[in-house]
């Protein structure tokens, strides 16, 4: 099988159909079958799966999160753990993760507080990650696209202190308020500040 966004043929070993809490394994699948295969960080949303066609499907959007929270370590002796956890749900969907230029926070962006309840459930009993979650002066993120390669240097050079990357290494605008953003998207008109991204 050919897993089309990382380029490489690979082999699906204990993929499994499931309807309430019977599960069984399956050799074969056909369009619009749903199974269930296991995950070890390399499969993310809206992955396509072919049988060697390089097709690619759109339109799975990460939405603009609404709510901000900085994740703290109680020990920071678990960085990596906490990293490789925060990468994993992330890549899940369960959270949006943002690595501010400026400084080393870790900031959690969400749709839902729900999310970061998980979130923290997730760490502490997968990865063995106990953190504080506080709140952070951040009301709201864009993607940044520009097509004009020298003005996005200067925007990241001017905006840095507003600017993350997210976790799919997308360059992020993240505003502490609504008339901030509102005011920087004037300022810079040639600048996208877009409020969903394709997975």
């Amino acid at each position: 099988m050919r897993h089309v966004r990382i380029g490489k043929d690979v082999k699906i070993a204990d993929a499994l159909t499931f309807m309430a809490s019977d599960r069984a394994h399956v050799e074969e699948a056909w369009p619009g079958d749903i199974i269930g295969l296991h995950n070890h960080g390399t499969i993310q949303i809206g992955d396509t799966f072919t049988q060697g066609e390089n097709m690619r499907f759109t339109g799975i959007p990460h939405f603009a999160p609404e709510l901000f929270k900085r994740v703290r370590l109680t020990d920071p002796l678990r960085m990596k753990a906490l990293q490789k956890g925060l990468q994993q749900l992330s890549e899940e969907g369960a959270t949006q993760v943002f690595m501010p230029l400026d400084n080393n926070d870790l900031i959690l962006g969400a749709v839902g507080t729900l999310q970061f309840d998980v979130v923290a459930h997730r760490l502490k009993q997968e990865y063995k990650v106990d953190c504080i979650y506080e709140g952070v002066n951040v009301q709201t993120a864009r993607w940044i696209e520009c097509d004009d390669p020298k003005m996005l240097e200067d925007f990241k050079r001017k905006a840095s202190a507003n600017l993350a990357i997210d976790g799919g290494g997308h360059l992020t605008y993240i505003a502490p308020t609504r008339v901030n953003l509102q005011m920087t998207q004037e300022r810079w008109p040639d600048i996208r500040f877009n409020h969903t991204r394709e997975h």
